[in-house]
């Protein structure tokens, strides 16, 4: 594994590898073609290679999770490329990847909940989107009790928030729930209540977006502390030597990433 030009990611995702990999799914079939033609044939202007370090989106990726992402699913189409090559809008339900708003030099992954035009709102841990409340079969809660903002969403805050959570919650809330704006898109975690996300710093903007993860190509159980460095340490090297049979969790290995619809 090339570990230069790494990238820390504070909370969901991911220290940046050099990788040569990348392309969109399209059914079974056709996920596993543009797959192994990546592995074959990508370079990094096509897909990156990045770790999981912390568990705001458990239990869809671990921490340890090493993925492949997709940077051209969302690129700008050009004159001839757009009738080549299938890009993709960012929908409810995708997982992305994208640097952090607050720190561009960060890089988070989690799910799209709202695009342009949506409303969205919690309502005692439940997400209510467009008027309805949504079956979220991916989420999951480690916490019983309900937090007044993080759970009650929107609402005043009881944490320091982000200033451009704060302009959310002051420019984009009518009626009770948060209405994004064009070319921004709220985003949250799947571990619901340990995720920093939309909520506590705001919308991702769009040119933020670097891509969408394609397939886990590595899963290695590791402590958020040896994946969150910018470098490889000396104790994970040691660990890695002695634990890598042991610790590789093989079932993950070559596991593709889908989204799930929101509607």
């Amino acid at each position: 594994m090339d570990s230069n030009k790494t990238t820390t990611v504070a909370d969901e995702g991911v220290r940046s590898f050099r990788s040569r990999k990348g392309d969109p799914p399209r059914g079974f079939i056709a996920e596993w073609t543009v797959t192994i033609i990546l592995l074959l044939f990508g370079t990094t202007t096509l897909v990156q290679a990045f770790v999981i370090p912390t568990g705001s989106m458990e239990d869809t990726l671990l921490i340890g999770d090493h993925l492949l992402v997709d940077k051209l699913a969302y690129a700008p189409p050009g004159p001839v490329t757009r009738h080549v090559l299938p890009y993709l809008d960012v929908k409810r339900g995708d997982i992305i990847v994208f640097r952090y708003p607050m720190d561009i030099r960060q890089t988070f992954v989690k799910r799209v909940m709202g695009v342009p035009g949506d409303h969205l709102k919690l309502v005692n841990k439940e997400v209510y989107l467009n008027g309805h409340k949504l079956v979220e079969p991916y989420v999951v809660h480690k916490t019983e009790y309900i937090d007044s903002y993080r759970d009650n969403f929107p609402s005043e805050p009881n944490v320091h928030v982000s200033d451009a959570a704060q302009d959310m919650l002051e420019k984009h809330v009518v009626n009770g729930e948060v209405v994004v704006p064009p070319e921004r898109f709220f985003a949250m975690g799947d571990n619901r209540d340990s995720s920093l996300d939309s909520r506590y710093w705001g919308f991702v903007p769009r040119e933020n977006i670097i891509g969408k993860p394609l397939i886990i190509y590595w899963s290695y159980d590791a402590p958020t502390e040896a994946l969150a460095n910018p470098s490889i340490g000396l104790d994970h090297i040691i660990d890695l030597a002695g634990h890598f049979f042991t610790k590789t969790r093989w079932a993950r290995t070559f596991r593709l990433i889908h989204s799930y619809p929101v509607n």
